[in-house]
């Protein structure tokens, strides 16, 4: 159901005035402070983000509607602190999507998608008086597929970047030779730095093949667990411990998992 843009501001009016109350009225949300929050605003964006994997339009709205909560509770926060406002954070949003989208609010002329975040890029580092590096905008909280798809990504804007993308795979070959190298001798901090290297080398070429890696190893998490939930279920029902199984019999179940 699509609403009009009165029915979407009274909406968000609604929830504003009911944050309001609880913030008055509620004990649990009179004590909620900005370090109280933040772990629950991680899981939220994590329900959300798992949401969005599953596709679900009811469970992305339901998601949605937490993580905003949590953006109008930081923003009342601060009112209380007489810091800023929700209209203040809506009104610096704006401000930046027309100053980092001259090509629909000024004379940039594009050709396609990827002039328009070349550009984004380029912006970002003349906000702050041109004060900002390439990488400074990468979050340090980030997890670790995330922040290193976002360092190849920004990288790549400014030109860091292979001519040609299949090139990536020489790299990937040469990061799995060190990483066997690695494996024979006895020292577990090379052999770490080496993982690492061949891991950011196959996040970029995921990057390159136009793949997010972190939703591609989500989705084969996931896979697994039920392939694997299955083997299990299989074992129990014929009363096998799954410890107590070979391995040829536990692929034979794990066979029948990939036929489901």
């Amino acid at each position: 159901m699509s609403h009009t843009r009165e029915d979407k501001l009274q909406a968000l009016g609604r929830i504003i005035d009911t944050l309001d109350i609880l913030r008055v009225q509620c004990p649990w949300d009179r004590k909620q402070t900005n370090e109280s929050l933040r772990a629950n605003t991680i899981e939220e964006t994590y329900e959300l983000s798992q949401a969005l994997l599953e596709g679900s339009a009811d469970e992305i709205r339901k998601e949605l509607g937490d993580v905003l909560l949590h953006i109008l509770f930081y923003a009342k926060i601060a009112d209380e602190k007489g810091q800023f406002d929700i209209a203040d954070v809506a009104d610096a949003l704006n401000a930046k999507l027309i100053f980092r989208h001259p090509h629909v609010f000024g004379s940039t002329e594009v050709t396609d998608a990827k002039d328009v975040v070349e550009n984004w890029e380029q912006l970002k580092l003349k906000e702050k008086g041109g004060n900002k590096t390439v990488l400074s905008g990468v979050p340090r909280a980030l997890p670790a597929i995330i922040k290193a798809s976002r360092i190849q990504e920004k990288a790549a804007n400014v030109g860091f970047d292979w001519e040609e993308r299949h090139q990536v795979w020489d790299k990937v070959e040469e990061e799995i030779r060190e990483v066997k190298s690695a494996a024979k001798e006895n020292d577990s901090a090379h052999l770490e730095e080496e993982f690492g290297d061949l891991l950011f080398s196959v996040i970029n070429a995921a990057r390159l093949y136009g793949v997010n890696p972190d939703n591609a190893l989500e989705r084969t998490n996931a896979k697994f667990i039920s392939r694997f939930n299955h083997v299990e279920k299989r074992a129990k029902e014929s009363g096998r411990d799954m410890r107590e199984m070979t391995l040829a019999e536990m692929d034979s179940l794990w066979n029948e998992a990939k036929e489901l």
